[in-house]
């Protein structure tokens, strides 16, 4: 492997996900990992491992457990480091504490969680998809986060890469949502050369020594500008409710200024960050399929032949796939409830994004899961028969 100076092993590859996960932390200029082996996602930081000393600047650290990870990399992230953790299952419990520290003192950081069958130690070597909520709501208190969802290794790759971006512009955690059949596939991997990688870089302070407040908001974006510990700031950071200075303030009108600036800076700016693929949802364009299947990471690509043994039997019916899950794409699912006969939602779990969809149809159109605990993918015959079943 020869990579570029600022690491970017460009050309084509044949790589499973995770270490497509990992050439995308790279590529984003991560310099920072702490983790602990956990099945499905060691091999993110194994491949981490080997590729840091390649990079020349990068730290790699095996923590005595996810909690020590989870903290680690948000001191780095404050030292002025681009940094992720790497866990799956019971290690993604774990971290929720501090995915709420990350939240209230707004480090931008990426934490991969490798999904397996659950609950507990579950299926260590087998997919599933039931963390999707506990990325969203997994930690106490009102937060927003950023969450994606990749599909195949070249998405591995691809939005690990946006993760990093979508955390400095938004000075927030950002969740990578593998599961373990993408994490394992292997599939050709095309990645840019470096300059036609376009990396966000972090929103410094202009601000000098002094009059420097970490959690003061300068423009519109309500995303306070940060500095890198050590340059001669002096700086106080809690996980307390605060105020500018980063000092704690017990009282309800600094808790209602700080936690309605966390959760507008990702509410407000939703447009910019949802993105989502749609196959046949509107052929011809401006007429909506009867039946629309939304499905995401390898689910979708079962769902893709649920959806061609459902168009052989006549029925009109297209995928929905969001590639950001949070935020979810109301908006478009709003749109699509108007004008289709029914939603099929499946996922690898007994309806959690499922339960998201519902209520923002509000029996505009009617809904139905096809769950599946885990440990294998969907029958694609069993999405099918859901798709025929509700086009009736």
């Amino acid at each position: 492997m020869k990579a570029d100076p600022r690491g970017v092993l460009s050309g084509s590859h044949y790589m499973d996900g995770d270490h497509a996960c990992c050439e995308g932390a790279l590529a984003a200029g991560c310099r920072f990992v702490a983790g602990y082996p956990i099945t499905p996602s060691t091999e993110v930081v194994e491949r981490i491992a080997q590729r840091f000393p390649m990079v020349g600047d990068g730290i790699f650290i095996q923590m005595e457990d996810e909690v020590a990870s989870s903290i680690a990399i948000q001191g780095a992230v404050w030292a002025g480091k681009r940094a992720m953790t790497v866990t799956s299952g019971p290690g993604f419990s774990l971290m929720m504490e501090h995915i709420g520290l990350a939240a209230i003192i707004e480090a931008p950081c990426v934490f991969v969680d490798v999904q397996r069958g659950g609950p507990s130690t579950g299926l260590p070597t087998l997919p599933g998809q039931a963390d999707m909520m506990q990325a969203r709501w997994g930690s106490h208190g009102d937060y927003e986060v950023i969450a994606v969802c990749p599909n195949s290794p070249q998405e591995s790759f691809d939005l690990t890469f946006d993760a990093f971006n979508l955390a400095e512009k938004y000075r927030v955690p950002v969740m990578v949502m593998l599961d373990e059949c993408v994490g394992h596939m292997h599939e050709r991997v095309v990645i840019p050369p470096a300059d036609q990688l376009e990396v966000v870089e972090r929103k410094w302070t202009t601000q000098k020594p002094g009059h420097y407040k970490p959690f003061e908001v300068t423009d519109q974006t309500m995303v306070p500008p940060l500095i890198k510990a050590g340059d001669g700031y002096r700086i106080h950071i809690t996980g307390l409710t605060h105020d500018e200075r980063g000092y704690p303030v017990m009282n309800a009108v600094a808790q209602e200024k700080l936690v309605r600036r966390l959760v507008d800076k990702i509410r407000l700016q939703a447009d910019a960050i949802v993105r989502f693929e749609e196959i046949g949802v509107e052929e011809p364009p401006g007429h909506v399929a009867d039946v629309i299947v939304v499905a995401y990471g390898i689910t979708s690509r079962v769902a893709m032949r649920g959806i061609e043994l459902a168009r052989q039997k006549g029925v009109r019916v297209g995928l929905h796939r969001p590639l950001v899950v949070w935020p979810f794409p109301e908006k478009r699912v709003a749109q699509l409830a108007q004008k289709a006969k029914a939603i099929v939602v499946a996922e690898m779990n007994y309806g959690q994004m499922y339960f998201e969809v519902e209520r923002i149809v509000g029996g505009r159109c009617s809904t139905r899961l096809v769950g599946h605990g885990g440990g294998s993918v969907h029958d694609p015959q069993q999405i099918c028969d859901a798709i025929v079943e509700v086009s009736r």
